[in-house]
């Protein structure tokens, strides 16, 4: 996303990086500040408190960014990962030991962790987090009220299927998918272009992501997800570091925090590489990679069925909709136009691949096409790339 100019300064609507304690990447927009005595009472107040203690760690330095984050540099060894009690004893790892065939050290590595990176954050405008430490979004006592209850702060409500709609409610859940199901997985790559898209309410949320997954709707799943998000309070995973498990070892790049540049309609296209693979002679770690940076993993030890391989990679949009009013809503997929439109109007994902059984690059075979309302959100495959998105509520989509 481009920085506001002037003193109009906008941030509510700005992509912020978000992971599932899985994984995910996504916008996300702020709401208005809401009074905390008529939300809750003295008891819920103390709540309130508590949880803020547990989830903003000690800081070694704030800083404050332009769009009203704080930014805590944490000791990286007192992050947030290491209150998962699988992780008590856990030995950060700085990088991964292995790369899939058919990768470059220059495309993986081609960027040192020390260097600028190739996409910015306002609080970088402020200052930087020293060495030894990883940059954390504060969370407020407003984030808390957001979500509607402490409990459901951070959380992902409902477990998506963005393949089928078995075990989904197609007027919550609405997806435009592309996806491939395999007997073996070892990672994934994507050029994710990036946007803006407008929410409608705040329960409302819009996402464009990948899936990494192994496992069954409604019994055992694992599931890596990341991705672009806007409004998103509630969901069984847990989006930035709110849930322990995904070790941030990148110290210039916040979790939740606003990114730019983001793309334009009819105007510049900005997109996101992102590498996902298992470091397989390193531990079994899953890496995340996002252009060139290495960002962070999620270790073999906090999975139950994700610890060898991966059964099935997708990558498109989804949206959520509660159909406030009884109609549906006009929260936007990716630009908010329709898949058809093509270059510089619609979304795109492209340079997919899947790191197979043998540890190489190759790209997806027989590709499944999935739309739950393509009246409202449509995808297009062109041939190893592909369109996606809509505008929700138009008149073919009442």
């Amino acid at each position: 996303m481009a920085l506001p100019c002037g003193s109009e300064r906008r941030w509510s609507r700005a992509v912020k990086m978000t992971f599932y304690c899985l994984f995910f990447l996504i916008p996300m927009s702020s709401a208005g500040n809401r009074n905390t005595n008529t939300i809750f009472g003295k008891k819920q107040k103390l709540e309130v408190q508590q949880q803020l203690k547990r989830l903003n760690k000690p800081a070694l330095k704030s800083i404050e960014s332009p769009d009203g984050d704080i930014i805590d540099c944490v000791d990286i060894y007192k992050q947030p990962a290491f209150d998962h009690p699988l992780l008590k004893n856990h030995t950060i790892q700085m990088r991964p030991s292995s790369y899939p065939e058919g990768f470059s050290f220059d495309e993986i590595n081609g960027v040192s962790s020390n260097s600028e990176p190739e996409f910015t954050q306002p609080w970088h405008l402020n200052g930087r987090c020293p060495e030894g430490t990883i940059p954390i979004r504060r969370t407020k006592e407003e984030d808390l009220l957001r979500a509607g209850s402490i409990a459901n702060f951070g959380r992902k409500k409902y477990h998506t299927n963005p393949h089928t709609q078995s075990n989904v409610d197609p007027n919550i859940h609405e997806n435009a998918t592309y996806s491939e199901t395999w007997d073996q997985y070892y990672g994934m790559t994507a050029d994710m272009n990036i946007w803006n898209p407008y929410t409608q309410e705040d329960n409302d949320s819009s996402s464009y992501q990948f899936w990494v997954m192994k496992g069954e709707y409604g019994q055992d799943l694992d599931s890596i997800e990341a991705g672009a998000m806007d409004d998103a309070y509630q969901s069984t995973g847990c989006y930035n570091l709110l849930c322990p498990g995904f070790v941030h070892v990148d110290k210039e790049i916040a979790l939740g925090a606003i990114v730019t540049p983001y793309s334009k309609y009819g105007g510049n296209q900005y997109a996101l590489k992102f590498y996902v693979w298992k470091d397989v002679y390193g531990g079994g770690d899953w890496w995340m990679n996002i252009n060139h940076r290495s960002f962070g993993y999620w270790p073999s030890s906090i999975f139950s069925i994700l610890t060898d391989s991966g059964s099935r990679v997708s990558w498109g949009g989804e949206v959520i909709n509660y159909n406030s009013g009884g109609q549906h809503t006009t929260t936007q997929m990716g630009s908010g136009h329709f898949a058809e439109e093509g270059p510089g109007k619609a979304s795109f994902f492209k340079n997919l691949n899947v790191i197979d059984g043998k540890l190489s690059k190759r790209a997806p075979r027989d590709p499944v096409i999935f739309m739950t309302k393509p009246n409202c959100y449509s995808i297009k495959d062109y041939g190893g790339f592909f369109y996606f998105g809509g505008p929700g509520r138009n008149p073919n989509c009442p």
